[in-house]
């Protein structure tokens, strides 16, 4: 008989030091349970990102996105006020827009035709006559939590709590400020399919560099990776490390600058940043085994004459991206494994994996109690 999906919780002890912590066990990664879990828990009660704030910008732009398999619309106002909703008509349940993007007026759903204004409230329900106790002011589109920080848009499903800034803390918002991510500007988005669960993929972000001489001789050839560090804050880790000239030309042309930066969000946004450039992580579970990473690509200068250059950067994005796909597939095999359960953690690198791990457990057990 499987264990109980409280036992498989129960089997992670949040309380350990690193010194003496275990990772949380292969069960996480491959009962369907978890990752049903974590839909209910960590992905609907956290800060999500869902556009660039340019692609809504003004009255009546909208992006549509999905979140823990929620349809979600982000819209700007004729008020000039940026709104989140579920995009599901609330007549029979159909995608109101069907669009990834776009601009309009009002909202108008393919199903039956009701239509709702760009403040979510319902305007028309055509041949609708003779439905009594009907009360159409309050069957507008249910809203959900937005906000807005530096380049991006978040919603919150899950309504209540603090703001994007106050969820990661003054210390993080005054880094980010000072590396002026607004200066910077969209290039590129790619799509990535790994063959793992999501949290082989955080995991292997988060492992401060320790895979890195081993697994990316290209990007290791630019990392001074004995002064690799690893900060975490309450909800966020940051790993940086200084920047050399290495030998790789491919690497050393487009990786240039002081210091590399790498900010995780917890739980499922990345922002590496280089001076000049950057590219955010937003990783989407799409089931036990299998994981989406979304890349945009931001570099300060996207004329013309900075194309080349900045299309050898994503391709030295690839480069990295094609060797962490091969050992996830790896990794995620190995957690099917009967002689594998948990491993160890190195201190001097895995202090974002056991952070990772004890937020994780903490939405987990939350989610239990509130079942």
């Amino acid at each position: 008989m499987s264990a109980s999906l409280a036992s498989l919780i129960g089997q992670y002890d949040p309380t350990l030091a690193l010194e003496r912590a275990r990772t949380i066990p292969a069960s996480w990664y491959l009962d369907p349970r978890i990752d049903e879990l974590e839909r209910r828990t960590v992905f609907i009660k956290t800060w999500q990102y869902a556009a660039r704030l340019e692609q809504v910008r003004e009255a009546g732009a909208f992006v549509t996105c999905e979140i823990a398999g929620e349809r979600i619309l982000v819209v700007r106002g004729e008020d000039g006020v940026l709104r989140a909703f579920f995009n599901v008509c609330r007549h029979h349940a159909a995608a109101v827009e069907t669009a990834p993007h776009g601009c309009s007026k009002r909202f108008s759903c393919p199903y039956h035709g009701w239509t709702y204004g760009l403040d979510g409230a319902l305007k028309g329900t055509p041949h609708f006559e003779g439905v009594e106790d009907f009360d159409k002011a309050a069957n507008g589109l249910v809203p959900v939590d937005v906000d807005v920080w530096e380049n991006w848009v978040f919603v919150r499903i899950e309504r209540g709590g603090p703001g994007f800034a106050e969820s990661f803390g003054a210390k993080f918002v005054d880094e980010a400020k000072a590396l002026d991510l607004g200066a910077l500007r969209w290039f590129h988005r790619q799509h990535y399919l790994f063959d793992c669960n999501w949290k082989v993929f955080v995991d292997n972000y988060l492992d401060g560099g320790y895979h890195v001489p081993f697994l990316h001789k290209g990007l290791n050839s630019v990392l001074d990776f004995k002064r690799y560090s690893i900060e975490n804050g309450e909800r966020h880790c940051l790993q940086s490390s200084p920047m050399v000239q290495g030998e790789m030309q491919e690497f050393a042309s487009v990786r240039k600058g002081e210091r590399a930066l790498y900010y995780w969000l917890y739980p499922n946004f990345m922002i590496n940043w280089y001076e000049g450039q950057m590219d955010t992580n937003l990783v989407l579970p799409l089931g036990p085994d299998r994981t989406e990473v979304i890349f945009d690509f931001w570099f300060a200068d996207v004329s013309s004459e900075a194309e080349a250059r900045n299309r050898h950067s994503i391709e030295v994005a690839n480069i990295v991206q094609d060797e962490d796909m091969g050992v996830c597939k790896s990794v995620q095999q190995g957690l099917h494994s009967r002689s594998y359960d948990t491993g160890r953690l190195a201190v001097r690198h895995e202090a974002g994996e056991h952070l990772f791990h004890r937020l994780l457990h903490a939405d987990l057990f939350a989610g239990l109690e509130s079942r």
